[in-house]
């Protein structure tokens, strides 16, 4: 995995961490955007860690580029972007850019390398709590609550399928759904394929976006 931070003792605390796990490698490092979509090209990592406030190029350009400059090719590293959440207002950016998802940097060790093995599988990471209150945050820019109960981009779904988006938006997962629908896990995955190939959406955290953006979840809604 490739490690891109502006502040070279945070990466050097990430690195210790991660190079401890015997099923993660550190490939390469940048300090700023530019210097990351150097390194991807040339060290083609499965996972970039990203930054988001860096001078120069910040970690949105740098992760739509890497995304994009990597799609037409068999290897497209998955961007988890970090974030300070109080200070950073692009992260919304960020996972329409391509990201898989983010963390915030006082993640705890176990949960970050967990993060980092989710993504690395092809998944997305939507934090349920970091998802509502940041998501929250952006209330006054999103369409209004005040609307049909289903947005006419959504008219493709069925009802079993628009109510497991609205779990996908709560943040759960598969076997969080399937317990809630009293279904079988590979029933939920089917409903969630299905549910991602109608919207054209590549995951779930293009998921959770579209459902705020569409009034489908009213920011506040699970606090």
């Amino acid at each position: 995995m490739l490690l891109v931070d502006d502040q070279p003792l945070l990466r050097t605390g990430f690195r210790f961490i991660l190079e401890a796990e015997p099923d993660v490698t550190v490939v390469g490092e940048a300090g700023d955007g530019a210097v990351a979509m150097e390194q991807s090209r040339a060290l083609l990592p499965d996972v970039v860690l990203m930054d988001i406030r860096m001078p120069g190029t910040d970690g949105i350009e740098a992760t739509r580029r890497i995304v994009r400059e990597a799609a037409p090719t068999a290897h497209v590293p998955k961007v988890l972007v970090l974030t300070t959440f109080d200070l950073d207002e692009y992260i919304v950016e960020a996972l329409r850019a391509g990201a898989s998802g983010f963390l915030l940097k006082d993640v705890p060790p176990d949960e970050l390398i967990q993060a980092i093995r989710v993504v690395a599988a092809g998944d997305a990471i939507v934090a349920p709590s970091v998802t509502r209150r940041l998501l929250d945050k952006f209330a006054t820019r999103l369409p209004s609550a005040h609307r049909q109960a289903t947005p006419a981009r959504l008219d493709r779904l069925t009802e079993r399928e628009l109510e497991v988006l609205r779990l996908i938006a709560k943040g759960m997962s598969n076997a969080e759904i399937a317990a809630q629908l009293v279904v079988s896990e590979t029933t939920v995955k089917t409903h969630v394929g299905n549910v991602l190939t109608k919207l054209g959406l590549r995951d779930r955290v293009q998921a959770v976006v579209l459902s705020y953006e569409t009034g489908l979840i009213v920011p506040g809604a699970f606090s």
